[in-house]
């Protein structure tokens, strides 16, 4: 008995349950209702690395990216979530507004630097 018990305490304690990615993208959903974009991306990110063909959770990845500011990264997880599901009418419809916007931006940009 004191071996086992030994044994036991030398394997130190037991992992916590791991979330799926499922649970990771509601979690970070929720996070962003709450406009908690930090911790909406990592949650996203998170449920992309469990599930790399979850394309759910790169379309809201790539929206808390967008929210974040980071649009070449954003742009990346919008065409990946596109070749992992190009009938999605969300995905598209979230990909065309950002395309919209990133366009919109590039145009101020370009325009500010030009005298």
């Amino acid at each position: 008995m004191p071996w086992a018990l030994l044994l036991f305490l030398l394997a130190g304690p037991a992992p916590l349950s791991t979330a799926t990615s499922a649970q990771e993208l509601d979690f970070g959903i929720e996070a962003a209702r709450k406009g908690l974009w930090s911790e909406a991306r990592f949650r996203f990110e998170k449920a992309a690395s469990l599930d790399p063909d979850n394309a759910a959770a790169l379309n809201d990845l790539a929206v808390a990216l967008e929210q974040q500011g980071s649009f070449d990264k954003a742009r990346e997880a919008y065409e990946k979530a596109m070749k992992l599901k190009p009938g999605s009418l969300y995905i598209q419809q979230n990909f065309d507004l950002f395309r919209e916007a990133d366009d919109k931006r590039n145009r101020k940009a370009k325009a500010k630097k030009t005298p």
